[in-house]
């Protein structure tokens, strides 16, 4: 009985990897095909192409293509660190370009609030306009709950960024007690095992949530490529438009392409941040913190950088 157990138990190892390397071989088909036959996908006046936009967008195929292509850029990175460290700036730069345009989203969301009572106490009006010519012109109760939105945006969008700029909160337990290279080995295993996986779930989760709410009939993570294909034949567009309230904001599809935003700003930076740890782990202390692009409050102001 032990012996079967201990061959069922090695014959799915065995399995598991053939299925591994079988998917990492096909991604290079995949990928060159999807290249090389974009109206399967991309040309939206075909409902069916829009499924397969669909499918593939939450699929195996699609993961496997993700991941190969980060093996093959670490492995370079292996070799030429240089490389490397051009794929960390360039992620980072990414992560800080976004946070700094969205993060006047916060500003906006101060001012918008400081009209809506300024509108709704002083000028007793139940609406507000903005524009000239042909105005925007809503309730306010719609600008009182698009403040949410503000709010998502620099939530999704300003989360990388304000990883680079060492602004999360963290409970440290053992973490500042060990050597330089032990950090960046638990940073390169966090990133890998948590990270990684964290935001792999959450685009799984967000890409078919999005797309319930953007299309019927609703697509399911279940359903194979030819079950989409036939529900194309039904497909119509169905945004999602309905708000909390009668007049309340009616674009709540726009969060969950925040959600979707969101985990892959994540996945990308779980990248950066792995190859940081590992070129500095490699490098050794004196490459901490190189070519990183952190914010300063101004000269003589250093006490109080981190502490926002």
């Amino acid at each position: 009985m032990q012996e079967e157990s201990g061959i069922t138990f090695f014959g799915a190892i065995w399995g598991g990897l053939v299925w591994l390397i079988q998917n990492i071989a096909g991604a290079f088909y995949n990928f060159g095909y999807a290249v090389t036959h974009p109206q399967l996908w991309l040309d939206w006046s075909d409902k069916a192409s829009i499924m397969r936009f669909v499918y593939y967008g939450g699929s195996v195929e699609f993961f496997f293509v993700v991941f190969t292509t980060f093996l093959v850029l670490t492995g370079i990175g292996f070799y030429f660190r240089g490389f490397m460290w051009g794929m960390v700036r360039g992620l980072e730069g990414l992560a800080n370009t976004l946070g700094r345009f969205f993060a006047w989203a916060g500003l906006l969301m101060v001012l918008q609030q400081i009209i809506i009572v300024f509108m709704q106490r002083v000028f007793a009006r139940p609406d507000i306009s903005f524009g000239f010519g042909i105005p925007f012109s809503q309730d306010i109760s719609w600008f009182a709950e698009e403040l949410k939105f503000y709010n998502a945006l620099v939530v999704c969008l300003c989360v990388t960024y304000t990883f680079v700029q060492g602004g999360h909160v963290r409970v440290d337990l053992i973490y500042s007690g060990i050597s330089f290279r032990a950090k960046k080995v638990v940073d390169m295993v966090g990133s890998l095992i948590f990270m990684m996986p964290a935001a792999v779930l959450t685009w799984m989760y967000g890409w078919f949530f999005l797309w319930r709410h953007l299309i019927v009939p609703k697509p399911s993570a279940s359903d194979s490529l030819d079950r989409l294909v036939m529900k194309s034949r039904a497909l119509r567009w169905n945004v999602e438009t309905i708000g909390f309230s009668p007049n309340g904001f009616n674009a709540y599809f726009l969060f969950k392409i925040l959600l979707v935003l969101f985990a892959g700003l994540v996945f990308l930076h779980a990248i950066a941040f792995f190859y940081r740890s590992f070129l500095e782990f490699v490098e050794g202390q004196g490459s901490e913190n190189k070519y990183l692009d952190k914010d300063s409050l101004g000269e003589g102001e250093e006490a109080y950088e981190g502490t926002h």
